[in-house]
């Protein structure tokens, strides 16, 4: 099976920006080959540029404190696993603590480093970093991969704690929808919408087997949901046969 994830507010869509993000950097940082650390520097330029919006720390810590006022109550429910709850308490007031503890714009520790900044200049232009260009970026991919990687960990640990904050958000959207099952004839699925509340995530869940991708559209009124095909010729093309899905409504 394959999932699709389809947020429907900017907030989200952001979040969601900087979850990928992050697993790409970790993934490249933790790697020897310099093209794997040059691939986790680009990574977290893309992250400082995402996690520049001025509101988004503001955004999680107003988000996790309606979270942990909404959970406390359930401390009284003997239908809820208490020890859960008591670690994902304490993970909320621990990671908003670290970010109010952050002073200065998010990203502002790479933003003020000269040397880091000339090399982001450089990768917005075509093969911009070659040795000519930058040689004391060369110089530097080609030191030893334990001293790279602990310089790839001062750049990106200061974000730790929008990472943080970023995962419990999604977790606990994820984890807040009911599936159910459809189908999309020919290609095809239309839902009209009648809750009053507007869902922040659409999650969609199709077999892999199948050439065919979602090209997803909604708002508050309606959901339109059109399978493409992505091989041979029918690539680009309503896929023209019969989908079975399934489809959460996600929300906090």
């Amino acid at each position: 099976m394959i999932r699709y994830e389809h947020p429907l507010n900017e907030r989200v869509r952001t979040l969601m920006r900087l979850e990928d993000l992050f697993a790409r950097a970790g993934y490249f940082a933790s790697q020897d080959a310099a093209q794997d650390h040059h691939g986790a520097l680009l990574a977290l330029f893309e992250i400082t540029d995402v996690a520049a919006r001025a509101d988004l720390k503001t955004d999680l810590l107003q988000e996790l404190e309606r979270q942990k006022q909404m959970l406390s109550p359930l401390r009284q429910n003997p239908q809820i696993d208490q020890r859960a709850l008591d670690n994902l308490l304490a993970e909320i007031d621990a990671v908003n603590a670290q970010l109010l503890a952050q002073a200065g714009k998010i990203g502002a520790h790479l933003r003020d480093n000269e040397w880091l900044m000339a090399i982001k200049q450089r990768t917005a232009l075509p093969g911009g970093v070659c040795e000519f260009d930058l040689p004391a970026y060369h110089w530097w991919l080609h030191q030893d991969p334990g001293a790279r990687r602990n310089d790839l960990k001062g750049w990106i640990e200061p974000f730790a704690p929008i990472r943080a904050g970023s995962t419990i958000i999604l977790k606990l959207l994820r984890d807040n929808g009911r599936a159910s099952r459809h189908t999309a004839y020919r290609g095809v699925f239309q839902l009209m919408l009648t809750t009053t509340k507007v869902a922040q995530l659409l999650r969609l869940t199709v077999g892999k087997e199948l050439s065919c991708v979602p090209e997803i559209s909604a708002n508050k009124y309606a959901l339109n949901i059109r399978f493409i095909g992505v091989s041979g010729m029918d690539r680009g093309a309503v896929f023209d046969g019969d989908v079975e899905f399934e489809l959460m409504f996600c929300n906090l």
